[in-house]
C-alpha cells in the first residue's frame, strides 16, 4: 500500500517537474517574432515568383467537401505560376465526384488525374510530384480548405533556400459540430501554436502536417525515393507520411518551418471510434520516425531534446501516476489526494495559458482532453508502442501497388498541352478561373486569423 502511494506520488511530482520546465520553454519560444513581411516583395513582380504545384490526393472524397476543397485552391490569390493535380486513388465513388472533376477540367491550372487501382496516399502524391515540375509542392489533402492568401504567404517563407519544408496552421473546418470537434480544434491550436510554434524558432518543425505543408521541388528530387520506399521492419511503411518527409527534410539539413497566418481548415472527426481510429494511426507513425529523429537531436538546439523528452516521457510518467493511483484507491480504499490535485492543477494551469495566448476561454473547456487522455489514449499509445509493425490505415483498404504497365485517365482542360508522363500539364500564363465559385466556408477564428 505504502508502496502504491509512494509510486504514484513520485510519478505525478516527476511529471509535474518535467511538464512545467517543458511547457514553460515552450510557452517561451512559441512567442510570435516581429519579422518583416515579404507579401509586397512577392507581388511586385510576377515573373520572379516561383511556380507552385497543388497535389491533392483524393480517395472516396465526398463530392461536397472535395468541391470546397478545389474552390478554395481554384480562389487563391497567387501571382505567380500555379498548378493544381487532384490525384483520385482509385476511389469506388467515382460516379459522384465525376461532376466535380469535370468542373474543373475546364479549368486550364487543374489536372485530374484518375488512377486505375488504390495505391496509397503516399504514392498518390508521387504519381503527381513526378509528372509536374513547378518550383514549389504543396501537399493539400482533399477536405481542407485554404484560406486565399495561404500559397502567397507559405511562398514568401520558402524564399530562403535553406527552408526544405513549411506548413500552416491547421483549424477545425467542423468545429461547431459536436464537443469533441470542438476539442479537436483547440488540440490544434495548441499543437500549432505551442508545439510547431516553439519548434520552428530552431527550424526545426518536426511534423509538418500533411493538409497542408509546402516543399521545395529540389529537395524533394533528392528524398522522393527514400520517402517512396519507407520500411518498418522489413514492411512497407505508407501513413505518417508527413512526419516522416519532414524528418528526411531535417536529416538532409533543410530548415522546417510553421506558417501560423497561412490558415488551413480540415474536417475533423465528430465521434470517438474515427477519432481513436486516426490517433491510433498517428501514435504508431510518431513511434516510428521518433527513432529516426533521436539521431538528429545531437545537430540540433538543446530544446528540441527537451521537446523530445516531454512529448515521450511526460506520457509515461502521467500513465505511470494515474495506474498507481487507480491501484491505490482499488486495493487500499484510500482516495490518491495529491495525485488527482496535482493532474488537475496541471490542466487548469495549461488551459488558463492556452486560453489567455489566443484570447479565448472555450480553452478552459480543453481540460475535458486530460481525462480522455489518460484513460483512452495513453492505453491506445500504450497498443500502438506493442503493434508497430501493423500498417493498417484503419480507414482505408491498399489494393495493390501500381506497376509499370498502370494507366491513369487525365481529364485535360481545353487547349492545354499534354506534359510528362500525361499529366496535362499546361504552359503558358494562367488563366483566370472559370469554374463557378461558391463562398468559401473556411471560418478561423478572429483571434487566430488576426492575431499580430
Amino acid at each position: 500500500m505504502d508502496l502504491l502511494a509512494t509510486t504514484s506520488a513520485v510519478a505525478v511530482s516527476s511529471y509535474a517537474l518535467l511538464s512545467t520546465i517543458y511547457k514553460s520553454a515552450q510557452a517561451l519560444y512559441a512567442q510570435r517574432e516581429n519579422t518583416p513581411s515579404f507579401r509586397n516583395d512577392l507581388g511586385q513582380s510576377a515573373l520572379a515568383l516561383p511556380s507552385v504545384d497543388i497535389i491533392v490526393p483524393c480517395f472516396n472524397e465526398k463530392p461536397g467537401t472535395l468541391a470546397q476543397c478545389l474552390d478554395s485552391l481554384a480562389r487563391q490569390d497567387y501571382e505567380g505560376e500555379l498548378r493544381v493535380y487532384v490525384v483520385d486513388d482509385g476511389s469506388a465513388n467515382r460516379d459522384v465526384v465525376g461532376p466535380i472533376h469535370k468542373i474543373y477540367a475546364n479549368d486550364a491550372r487543374f489536372s485530374i488525374i484518375l488512377l486505375a487501382r488504390n495505391v496509397g496516399k503516399r504514392k498518390a502524391q508521387i504519381a503527381a510530384i513526378r509528372g509536374s515540375s513547378g518550383d514549389l509542392v504543396l501537399n493539400v489533402d482533399s477536405d481542407t480548405i485554404l484560406a486565399v492568401d495561404v500559397v502567397t504567404k507559405l511562398a514568401a517563407k520558402m524564399r530562403d533556400p535553406d527552408i526544405g519544408a513549411a506548413m500552416g496552421q491547421l483549424v477545425a473546418s467542423n468545429r461547431n459540430d459536436t464537443w469533441l470537434t470542438s476539442l479537436i480544434d483547440m488540440e490544434y491550436w495548441l499543437a500549432c501554436n505551442e508545439e510547431r510554434a516553439a519548434q520552428a524558432r530552431f527550424g526545426a518543425v518536426m511534423c509538418c502536417c500533411g493538409p497542408c505543408a509546402m516543399y521545395r521541388r529540389s529537395a524533394l528530387a533528392l528524398l522522393l525515393d527514400q520517402y517512396e520506399t519507407q520500411f518498418f521492419r522489413g514492411k512497407p511503411s505508407d501513413f505518417g507520411e508527413d512526419r516522416h518527409l519532414t524528418i528526411l527534410m531535417l536529416k538532409a539539413g533543410f530548415r522546417t518551418e510553421y506558417v501560423p497566418d497561412a490558415i488551413a481548415a480540415t474536417v475533423v472527426p465528430d465521434t470517438l471510434g474515427p477519432y481513436l481510429r486516426q490517433q491510433l494511426r498517428w501514435a504508431r507513425s510518431t513511434f516510428r520516425d521518433t527513432f529516426l529523429a533521436l539521431r538528429l537531436l545531437p545537430e540540433l538546439d538543446g530544446y528540441l531534446t527537451l521537446d523530445v523528452v516531454g512529448q515521450n516521457l511526460g506520457p509515461l510518467l502521467l500513465a505511470l501516476s494515474a495506474l498507481s493511483a487507480l491501484a491505490e484507491l482499488a486495493v487500499g480504499g484510500s482516495v490518491p489526494w495529491w495525485t488527482g490535485l496535482t493532474i488537475a492543477a496541471m490542466t487548469m494551469v495549461r488551459c488558463s495559458v492556452a486560453a489567455l495566448r489566443a484570447g479565448e476561454l472555450r480553452f478552459l473547456g480543453f481540460s475535458l482532453h486530460t481525462p480522455i487522455n489518460i484513460f483512452l489514449l495513453l492505453p491506445l499509445k500504450a497498443y500502438a508502442l506493442c503493434t508497430l509493425s501493423n500498417s493498417d490505415w484503419l480507414s482505408r483498404t491498399i489494393v495493390s501497388e501500381p506497376t509499370e504497365g498502370d494507366e491513369r485517365a487525365v481529364l485535360q482542360a481545353p487547349n492545354s498541352a499534354a506534359g510528362p508522363v500525361a499529366t496535362g500539364l499546361a504552359s503558358g500564363t494562367i488563366p483566370k478561373p472559370v469554374v463557378p465559385h461558391r463562398p468559401s466556408r473556411l471560418a478561423a477564428p478572429e483571434s487566430i486569423c488576426g492575431r499580430k
